[in-house]
């Protein structure tokens, strides 16, 4: 399970009975929790998280234990209406919200310029399971390297991404990384703040958190019973 900060590492690792070991791997640190899951502060945004999902990955296995799963979590903004604040999006879609050009069209994804993806897929029976367990809404999670902060780019990303219910940093960085591996992704977030003008007042990190740990509460032993085998490609 990859997070992008320590604060939601922590707050994902409190849904467990009991506190993680520390499990060093070259150039990162695990957290082991109960069960066996492994809990990293992967860093922000899609490239570092990317990095560090691979060397967790990569350290798997070489050591003879590769991952069925990977998990990609944390808070983020929600489009209003449909994601509001303290809220749960399962990504069904985990897109690169700007990878590609700007022509004087209009912009092109990677894949309209011939090369590359924009867009990974979850395990849809998975996503519909994370769903019912923990009341999270489906739908498309947009990653971006730069945060929005008008509502003219809001609505923008809205109309080229008309499923967007959240945006975040890290999940098309961590499900490439799975994707390189043959591994499944998921990603899952807590709503923080609404996506548009940055008004730090309006902001529910707190409450997001909380949810963040009262989901994996509820998510546990959907995993845990999850077949790995029941995959869709990334």
């Amino acid at each position: 399970m990859a997070t992008a900060v320590p604060v939601e590492r922590d707050a994902v690792a409190r849904a467990f009975p009991a506190p993680g070991t520390e499990v060093p791997r070259p150039g990162i640190v695990l957290h082991r929790l109960p069960g066996g899951w492994d809990l990293l502060d992967a860093g922000v945004g899609p490239a570092l998280a990317a990095a560090s999902t691979a060397a967790a990955l990569t350290a798997a296995a070489l050591g003879g234990s590769p991952y069925d799963l990977v998990v990609s979590a944390g808070i983020g903004g929600g489009f209003a209406p449909h994601a509001p604040v303290g809220s749960l999006v399962v990504a069904d879609e985990i897109t690169a919200a700007d990878l590609g050009a700007e022509t004087a069209d209009g912009f092109l994804p990677v894949t309209e310029l011939g090369f590359g993806t924009v867009t990974h897929h979850p395990p849809a029976g998975l996503v519909a399971a994370v769903a019912a367990a923990t009341g999270a809404r489906p739908g498309t999670v947009l990653t971006g390297s730069t945060v929005t902060g008008t509502a003219e780019r809001a609505a923008l990303l809205r109309t080229r991404h008309p499923r967007a219910l959240a945006e975040a940093m890290e999940g098309f960085g961590v499900a490439g990384a799975a994707a390189a591996h043959g591994v499944p992704v998921l990603e899952l977030r807590a709503v923080s703040n609404p996506v548009g003008p940055r008004d730090r007042a309006a902001w529910r990190i707190g409450e997001a958190l909380a949810a963040l740990t009262d989901a994996f509460g509820k998510l546990a032993p959907v995993l845990t019973s999850w077949n790995p085998h029941d995959r869709h490609a990334c």
